[in-house]
């Protein structure tokens, strides 16, 4: 096809956007905030009654996942979208700001703000990307992408206590060589259940072109959900060179949810309810 007057072949040594598409892709379904403030304690999963043991944990993640999906019911937000390209072929970059409004169960519209750069990196990369998050929504998507004992392998490796949260860490084994899984470490919110960072690569090579990628996303509590905060990847390419991407979510507001815990809403309610009222005439 011809894009501005050039002719672009898909896989063509000349051609860093149609390689970087099929790496980028198998990213978005990892789309899953830390922050570390000072030295980490960590202690072995064994000390101390109170831990969990690994079933009991990946079955409250799933458990918490579902729930916090079906009381999310619309947000919007804006992403900043970026591709540095460095190696034989040159140096190229690309950047795409995109405003997103999610509507339950399954509809995400996207509206781009601005965009720089490369504009084969913006049609067969960003473009791309916006397309694939979008079927990943369906229910068959989600289910082969989910973080659950059906797609995985979880092994326990620590048990860990910072200034902000303590956290099961534990290792993720894919049981299949598919390009939607990954395998690497998640660190799970002791108190929420919601995987707030993971380090991991795919479980399958997503290109020909590339040598390896590693991946690197952390989330952030938004109210009771936890969103996307920033995506980082950084792929070698065959033959030299690198690309990188990260996405950095921004502006989050939740727009319509319902209680992630309803059973402990209802108690304060009720007990709200049954508060006897006071006031000035009373001594």
């Amino acid at each position: 096809m011809k894009l501005n007057g050039t002719t672009i072949r898909a896989h063509s040594l000349t051609d860093p956007g149609s390689c970087l598409v099929s790496i980028l892709l198998v990213l978005l379904p990892f789309c899953v905030a830390w922050q570390t403030a000072g030295a980490q304690q960590q202690r072995g999963v064994s000390e101390g009654s109170s831990l969990l043991t690994t079933t009991e944990v990946v079955e409250k993640v799933v458990e918490m996942n579902r729930r916090r999906a079906q009381a999310l019911h619309s947000y919007h937000g804006t992403r900043t979208y970026r591709v540095e390209y460095a190696g034989l072929l040159g140096a190229t970059r690309a950047e795409m700001v995109v405003d997103v409004i999610y509507q339950a169960p399954g509809t995400k519209e996207f509206t781009i703000r601005s965009s720089t750069g490369s504009t084969l990196i913006m049609d067969k990369v960003f473009k791309k990307l916006l397309q694939a998050e979008k079927d990943a929504l369906s229910m068959e998507g989600q289910r082969r992408t989910a973080l659950s004992s059906e797609n995985y392998e979880f092994t326990m490796v620590r048990y860990e206590c910072t200034a902000l949260r303590r956290m099961y860490v534990l290792t993720v084994d894919p049981k299949t060589k598919s390009k939607f899984l990954f395998h690497g470490r998640v660190w799970v919110d002791a108190d929420d259940f919601a995987v707030v960072r993971l380090e991991a690569e795919p479980a399958k090579n997503p290109s020909f072109w590339t040598k390896s990628s590693q991946i690197e996303q952390s989330y952030q509590k938004v109210n009771d959900f936890w969103l996307p905060e920033r995506n980082h990847s950084i792929s070698s390419i065959r033959l030299g060179g690198r690309a990188e991407l990260t996405i950095e979510y921004q502006s989050y507001k939740i727009t319509a949810s319902k209680p992630v815990h309803p059973e402990l809403a209802q108690q304060i309610a009720r007990s709200q309810d049954t508060t006897p009222s006071h006031n000035g005439n009373e001594h």
